[in-house]
């Protein structure tokens, strides 16, 4: 079933070049930021460009009910009038997180060192995910946490009544446990350090910054040392929304498969952290390109022009490149089936635990479309059949993941047959207007009959 209703099987295929320009949403992390920011600021933020897909929608939901007043004023525009740090009411009720792993951790973070206790949940796919490293760094603060068998949501969380600050190093990269560790830091006094010895999307120290956080970054032999002063009164801003990378992998992926296409994606934020997977194509030999260059919100943003790229090879991904393109691998191994040669992944043991186990949801798929797929705990190998050579004629499982369903939707662009997901529901979580949007570029996408 689809994460908010029932299933919604679509199908997409070969068809007439994709040309014209995308407009893809705001970007899915920053848009969580705002409104979590702007709901511990002190004032009136106001929000251009927000993503209003579910899992923000949901997250928005969550600020009203901890006090903020936010309200959305149409075409984007969001105000968020915030309750300052440490100032979190108990809600009356459950917080429903729907699909959001990234939602849930940061909002738990965020009411973790605040005297309220909260119970979370989630659809069935978020409910099936492990809370425990968010959960166990937050206990270093002084915050108690029940949940269900492998810590798991359903979940109350008890805030710290006296938090203590944390030094803290993350085991594994994950944006969402440093994030939700600097935002427990916020309600404690002295100094929180947060230690990472890979970089992640560094979203939430920019926007610490921009809040009047007093923040710092030094890079060591421990790894990457982030430094926060607890306890500062965070100033309301006006906050635009670069478009989101992860969104814009799928029509820039489908641009380079579909025969004679050409499609430009205007302001896409380009973060270091986030933009792997755009290099990476161009080292495989993808026809990409990065126009108009600037900056925005203290975030780089360029458009991208993406056109048909038949002659691209298999190349091996660095690991150290995993952290600022891990939502992106599942569409890379769509463009890695029709790339001549292996692609190699490797470092994406992360990948097991989003959303779905999403090395197996596409190694299922695509072995099922004819295509060889070699795979352990934390690598994955595509052994590309160049353009031409992929079958599809199947129908994959989205097992409840926009980004699975969009990638196979992506991959029937291509394949000498149809290709099918039985539920293309979740897409709204992240890239509500994807269907509309790939077929004004020219794609065949349709909804079917189960």
């Amino acid at each position: 079933m689809s994460s908010h209703g029932a299933p919604i099987p679509m199908t997409t295929r070969k068809g007439t070049p994709l040309k014209g320009e995308a407009h893809v949403p705001g970007d899915k992390s920053i848009s969580h930021r705002s409104l979590i920011l702007g709901a511990m600021a002190v004032g009136e933020t106001k929000i251009t460009g927000l993503l209003e897909g579910q899992d923000v929608l949901d997250t928005g939901r969550a600020m009203k009910a901890f006090g903020a007043e936010v309200v959305n004023h149409g075409g984007g525009e969001w105000s968020v009038h915030g309750v300052g740090v440490g100032g979190f009411g108990e809600p009356e009720n459950v917080i429903d997180c729907g699909n959001s792993g990234t939602g849930v951790r940061l909002i738990m973070g965020a009411m973790a060192t605040s005297d309220i206790t909260v119970t979370f949940t989630g659809d069935a796919s978020l409910n099936g995910r492990p809370m425990g490293r968010v959960t166990d760094p937050l206990a270093l603060f002084g915050t108690q946490s029940v949940g269900r068998e492998g810590g798991r949501l359903p979940m109350t969380i008890v805030g710290a009544k006296n938090p203590v600050p944390v030094r803290y190093t993350v085991p594994v990269p994950s944006a969402q446990v440093k994030s939700a560790v600097l935002l427990a830091g916020l309600n404690a006094p002295g100094e929180t350090v947060v230690i990472e010895q890979e970089a992640t999307r560094d979203h939430t120290e920019r926007m610490l910054v921009g809040f009047g956080a007093d923040l710092s970054v030094e890079d060591t032999d421990e790894g990457r040392v982030i430094t926060l002063v607890g306890q500062p009164e965070l100033k309301p801003q006006t906050i635009i929304v670069p478009r989101d990378p992860s969104s814009a992998a799928f029509p820039v992926c489908a641009a380079l498969l579909a025969e004679g296409s050409d499609v430009l994606v205007p302001n896409i934020g380009l973060n270091p952290t986030r933009a792997g997977l755009f290099y990476t194509l161009q080292e495989m030999g993808a026809d990409l390109t990065f126009e108009n260059m600037r900056e925005e919100g203290g975030e780089p943003v360029a458009d991208l022009r993406a056109k048909y790229s038949p002659d691209m090879v298999g190349i091996e991904v660095p690991p150290a490149r995993a952290a600022s393109m891990i939502d992106e691998y599942p569409v890379l191994s769509v463009v890695a089936a029709f790339a001549k040669g292996q692609t190699v992944m490797k470092g994406v043991k992360e990948l097991r635990v989003k959303e779905s186990d999403r090395i197996d949801a596409m190694a299922v798929g695509l072995r099922a479309a004819g295509v060889e797929v070699d795979e352990g705990p934390d690598w994955w190998t595509v052994t590309g059949l160049g353009f031409g050579n992929v079958e599809g004629g199947i129908t994959a499982e989205s097992r409840l993941d926009h980004r699975i369903a969009m990638s196979f939707l992506v991959m029937g662009l291509a394949t000498n047959n149809p290709m099918s997901v039985d539920d293309g529901g979740p897409i709204a979580t992240s890239f509500p207007i994807f269907e509309g949007l790939m077929a004004d570029l020219g794609a065949s996408v349709t909804r079917t009959n189960g």
